[in-house]
């Protein structure tokens, strides 16, 4: 006989809001579909920088997340590394030029443990020890930077470029280098990271259920403090009202030195008042001289023009007198032009 089949019910799936990290402003980077809430945990995600800066020279940088708490259908996730694309690496790195790579396990400030490699590209070939030298400088900059940050401000500080900046300006005494990139990064311990997010989690969460009682306390304290620190203040304004009326009596003196320079403004103006009536004085003067120049040069110039309206009336006469010799010239001329054509008639006659 064959077997019946046992037909079990599929439960209906959801979709889940998959939301970055704290550090990135808790945005909505993606969506998954799952039946149970616990199967949405250990997934990663793999987003491009520019989708969460809106930054066009970002968008070679890929984020990597994985989802490690659901809540409702929100799935909170935790940074896990970064890496930049082939063809940006690509294009880096050339031909007949030196690449000085590291893998540098540091940890940071606040315990976490992170591997990140970061490259330095030289523009033409270097020494072995040249590399060594710099590769030193790489990871020494790295654990420093690691030790000084929490584990957020140290991943902003690699996203951002500034650690690789850091990296290159110490570099460049060594050789002068291109760039420094941190083409990829790793989370370790990744489980250390889970406990430290519910610590916070469970942290607020004892925040907000303090009762009264917890608060009536804090004020009590509060006000005793208040109260020891109050004798305090009032003896410091005693001390600033003694003062405010050593000063009120300087104004005093200060006054009578006003008056004073009052005085020798005042005499200072007067003698400034004698000074602007001589110079109106002379000006007075080299008015009048002005005035004696141009009438000398007014007559001057009638006399020049007479003279010249006597110059054109000579001239005039002149011409008078030469127009009738002129005129006979012309007679004679033509005269002796007939005369000449007579003589050549006869000739051709004879």
């Amino acid at each position: 006989m064959p077997r019946e089949r046992i037909k079990r019910k599929r439960k209906e799936k959801q979709w889940y809001s998959v939301l970055a990290p704290h550090m990135f402003g808790k945005a909505k980077i993606a969506e998954t579909l799952a039946d149970d809430p616990e199967k949405i945990k250990g997934r990663n995600v793999e987003i491009s920088f520019q989708e969460l800066t809106n930054d066009f020279a970002k968008s070679h940088i890929k984020l990597k997340f994985k989802i490690v708490d659901i809540k409702g259908l929100e799935a909170n996730t935790l940074f896990i590394g970064h890496s930049l694309t082939s063809d940006y690496i690509k294009r880096m790195s050339r031909k007949h030029k030196s690449k000085v790579d590291g893998v540098f396990d540091v940890r940071t400030k606040d315990g976490i443990r992170v591997r990140i490699k970061p490259s330095a590209l030289a523009g033409k070939r270097i020494q072995t020890s040249q590399k060594r030298a710099i590769r030193a400088i790489l990871k020494e900059t790295m654990e420093k930077e690691a030790k000084s940050r929490n584990f957020e401000s140290f991943i902003k500080l690699m996203l951002d470029g500034e650690l690789g900046r850091e990296a290159y300006r110490l570099s460049k005494k060594i050789y002068p280098i291109k760039r420094v990139e941190i083409y990829k990064s790793e989370l370790l311990e990744i489980p250390k990271v889970e406990a430290i997010v519910e610590e916070e989690e469970e942290a607020t969460g004892e925040t907000e259920a303090a009762g009264p009682d917890d608060t009536e306390q804090s004020i009590g304290e509060t006000s005793e403090v208040t109260a020891e620190g109050g004798q305090e203040v009032v003896e410091e304004a005693v001390e600033e009202e003694q003062e405010h009326e050593g000063q009120e009596e300087e104004p005093v003196a200060a006054e009578d030195d006003v008056g004073e320079a009052d005085t020798d403004t005042e005499e200072d103006i007067s003698e400034s008042v004698e000074g602007e009536d001589a110079g109106e004085e002379d000006i007075e003067e080299t008015a009048d001289e002005v005035d004696e120049e141009s009438e000398g040069v007014a007559e001057e110039e009638s006399e020049t023009e007479e003279a010249m309206v006597v110059e054109g009336d000579e001239k005039s006469e002149e011409a008078e007198a030469i127009a009738p010799a002129e005129e006979e010239a012309e007679d004679l001329t033509e005269s002796e032009v007939a005369e000449g054509d007579k003589g050549k008639e006869e000739k051709e006659q004879a």
